[in-house]
């Protein structure tokens, strides 16, 4: 237990720990009224509206990508949080008047998603290399989990109360709260003693700086199947607002409560996978194979569900997968990058992660409306089942992957692969060979 927790003895990432999760309780209280009032109040529960929305709120991260990375390598990245953080609680309050004042539109939301976007794009990347300065060392993938338990915790609370909250005065107050959350991580970062933050190398002001983070992508291929993994996963699986708003309301037709009910019970799973990843000493690329295919089975097991409550219990499994793979393919990338390179590579991640959204969203919610809710999660099926076939081919074709046939035991695994560490003294390569026999475990294959 202690282990699983290791990361909260420092004071600095308590500080920011703490107010991390209450600005997330916020964040997925307005993320559920949003998606709520596009569908129900904007639109004729129009799923299309929902994923325009989204695509809106995480395009720029994919446009913006050449200046989000460089900013987090170059600037005070406590500083660049205070500022982004604060821009985003005033759209927030914004956003929250114009829906009180009854001057809310479908297209004055979607502008709002677009500026929370653009300002988001900038934050992203900052809040993930920041994990690095206020951890170092063998805790920085302890930490990302923790953040990913946060996130969740926060997704398990934020969506309940704000269901509640929507029922009893109406999402406009929703935004409001969510507004004031902002002052709790700001409060926060002012508390974080700069003294104590890793020093870190700043990029340079030459030219060149943003193709630097490109180039040094290039040269680690277990970086870019990392990210094409992510890239499909991102696009076409982790679109649960869509999923979950469409079946509530199209599919099993209930109110705003239940919807908030089901993303609550699927951050049950997520949290659960944020806390069991934090137990984990460092991140395997074999679990992130694991979670693929458990991604995609679970979905299949989500679009087949027969009733309310049995969709409600599978989104647990659906949870539980897409956290340990967004987490271990987080924690992989962040503890294998060189320092220097960090925040330009964190946002390729979040760009590749987000940016995929503006293409998948309207998608599946175009799938969602034309075929109905299941079909639409049958794609983010497909999308866990296609990332665990990239993975296996690149084990093939660069980790010399081999299945090996024996007559006394019928099934063997080789793995003789060498996996990059930068980041400390000097590069480190590690030779791993394993020879497992699988026929131990089962009769066949």
């Amino acid at each position: 237990m202690t282990a699983m927790f290791r990361s909260l003895a420092g004071r600095n990432y308590r500080i920011w720990f703490a107010g991390a999760l209450v600005s997330n309780v916020g964040t997925w209280m307005q993320r559920t009224a949003q998606d709520w009032i596009v569908l129900t109040q904007l639109s004729d529960d129009d799923a299309v509206a929902v994923g325009v929305t989204m695509a809106l709120q995480f395009g720029p991260q994919l446009l913006l990508l050449p200046l989000t990375g460089l900013v987090a390598d170059r600037f005070d990245r406590r500083r660049t949080l205070m500022v982004t953080q604060g821009l985003m609680g005033l759209l927030g309050l914004g956003l929250g008047v114009m829906v009180l004042t009854h001057t809310a539109t479908l297209l004055s939301l979607y502008g709002f998603a677009l500026a929370l976007g653009v300002v988001a794009a900038f934050d992203a990347p900052v809040r993930q290399a920041f994990v690095s300065d206020v951890v170092q060392g063998d805790d920085v993938a302890n930490a990302v989990a923790l953040n990913s338990a946060s996130f969740n915790a926060a997704r398990l609370i934020g969506p309940a109360v704000a269901g509640v909250l929507i029922a009893a005065i109406g999402s406009g107050w929703v935004f409001v709260i969510n507004a004031g959350s902002f002052l709790a991580v700001l409060l926060a970062l002012r508390s974080v003693d700069p003294a104590r933050l890793a020093e870190r190398v700043r990029a340079g002001r030459g030219r060149g700086q943003v193709i630097a983070g490109f180039r040094y992508v290039r040269t680690r291929p277990d970086i870019i199947v990392v990210l094409c993994m992510v890239f499909v996963v991102g696009t076409f699986g982790v679109n649960f607002p869509i999923f979950t708003s469409t079946m509530a309301r199209v599919e099993f037709h209930q109110g705003a409560g239940e919807f908030g009910l089901l993303n609550s019970v699927m951050a049950i799973g997520s949290v659960l996978g944020a806390l069991l990843s934090a137990r984990r000493e460092r991140p395997r690329m074999r679990t992130l194979v694991a979670a693929a295919g458990a991604f995609g089975l679970a979905c299949t097991a989500a679009a087949l569900a027969p009733t309310y409550w049995t969709f409600a219990v599978v989104l647990v499994l659906v949870g539980l997968a897409s956290l340990t793979f967004m987490t271990t393919a987080n924690a992989l990338v962040q503890t294998t990058t060189a320092p220097a390179m960090r925040g330009r590579v964190m946002a390729l991640y979040m760009a590749i992660f987000a940016g995929g959204t503006p293409i998948g969203a309207p998608l599946v919610g175009a799938v969602a409306d034309a075929s109905g809710p299941r079909w639409a999660i049958v794609v983010g099926a497909a999308s866990g089942f296609v990332a665990l076939a990239i993975a296996l081919v690149w084990l093939v074709r660069h980790e010399r992957l081999r299945l090996r046939y024996d007559a006394d035991a019928p099934l063997h695994l080789a793995i003789t692969h060498a996996v990059p560490v930068v980041g400390g003294r000097a590069a480190l390569h590690r030779e791993l060979h394993r020879d497992e026999a699988l026929a131990d475990r089962s009769s066949g294959v």
